[in-house]
């Protein structure tokens, strides 16, 4: 094998307090290579909430040191003989929050292009481990490697910094809509007007939903979201007797916060007669409780979704490359890495930070 003439290095965080702008830049060993991987440069990488449990470790512990970032765009610089997807040294790829599963014919999951549903090896981009033990880093880095089935083109109408955050925060509301039929007739609530909620209301429009609803607690994003498409908007805290002016309004309400806190009862009101409620914001607690005659009673259904598979990825960037949809970003650069995960935390994105490796950038 030639030698490579690239370093694998990046903001690796060493324990909690990474989370609070203490990650350090530092060489690592990525995945041992085969010849099914793909060798990316990056250029843009999405900070995505998730970034900030694993950082803290809110979750679950943490493998540390672990290098976050799963929204990764970039260059192919090496590209195995087995690679999957028509990938070619020099292409545009990006790979989400995913970059492992089993792959084989006898998964029920796999088999069926539910990759992300794995149940024996769900790789995850960052802080996960290989089959063979070696472990995953991510994107605030130079560079990264990931298996190709994985790594996904990115269509030329769409910008790097605009495709970065789609895969996952795109793509994490976009396969519950799609699969839960958001489209013409479709009446649509998206619970949380943040990174992924402004997502959410979005590909709601774009999917050509009748009405789309965003609901927060403050009134304080009305204008933005109706910028982005919303047609009316709810705010729980502020608006009186919300759930009862509004109820059986929805067809689907999806719900990006991870709030232990959330007005659950009053949110499956809203919903129509087999209307569903679906949950992708991942709280660190447990949700509230709740009756379950708000079930019964109109046939309500209760789900979740987990980003999505990489055939979901390509759809939704297709759709948003004929759509031409922009999210909202704010470009930040990966030497600033340490500030923009505290300005993150804090809430001031609007709506979705993307750090640009500037020398790869330029390139």
């Amino acid at each position: 094998m030639a030698q490579q003439d690239y370093k694998f290095q990046g903001w690796l965080g060493l324990d909690k307090g990474s989370a609070k702008g203490q990650m350090k830049w530092q060489p690592y060993e990525p995945k041992t290579w085969e010849e099914s991987d793909v060798d990316i440069r990056v250029t843009h990488c999405g900070i995505c909430g998730s970034d900030l449990h694993t950082l803290r470790s809110g979750w679950a512990p943490t493998l540390y040191p672990c290098c976050v970032g799963h929204e990764i765009v970039g260059t192919a610089v090496k590209v195995g003989s087995k690679a999957e997807n028509g990938i070619k040294v020099g292409d545009r790829v990006g790979v989400g929050a995913q970059s492992g599963s089993c792959l084989k014919p006898d998964c029920e999951e796999c088999a069926n292009g539910l990759e992300n549903h794995c149940s024996r090896s769900m790789v995850g981009t960052y802080n996960g481990k290989y089959s063979d033990g070696t472990k995953s880093y991510g994107g605030y880095s130079d560079y990264c490697r990931a298996p190709s089935h994985f790594v996904i083109k990115i269509p030329d109408a769409l910008s790097s910094e605009d495709a970065a955050p789609m895969l996952c925060g795109g793509i994490t509301v976009f396969s519950p809509l799609k699969k839960n039929g958001a489209g013409p007739g479709k009446r649509v609530g998206i619970v949380g007007i943040g990174g992924l909620g402004h997502f959410g209301v979005i590909f709601a429009k774009a999917l050509g939903c009748d009405k789309v609803v965003a609901i927060s607690r403050g009134s304080t994003k009305k204008q933005d979201a109706l910028k982005m498409g919303a047609d009316e908007f709810i705010a729980t805290d502020e608006d009186q007797d919300w759930a009862k002016k509004n109820s059986r309004s929805l067809d689907l309400i999806v719900s990006t916060v991870s709030s232990p806190k959330m007005p659950l009862q009053q949110y499956l009101q809203l919903l129509r007669t087999n209307g569903q409620f679906i949950q992708v914001g991942a709280p660190e607690d447990a949700i509230p409780a709740f009756n379950a005659f708000a079930l019964i009673q109109k046939g309500v259904k209760i789900g979740g979704s987990a980003i999505g598979s990489p055939e979901e990825i390509r759809q939704m960037l297709d759709l948003a490359a004929r759509q031409k949809i922009k999210p909202w970003i704010n470009a930040r650069p990966l030497k600033d890495a340490n500030q923009a995960v505290i300005d993150m935390d804090a809430g001031k994105a609007r709506y979705r930070y993307v750090l640009v490796n500037e020398a790869h950038a330029k390139l």
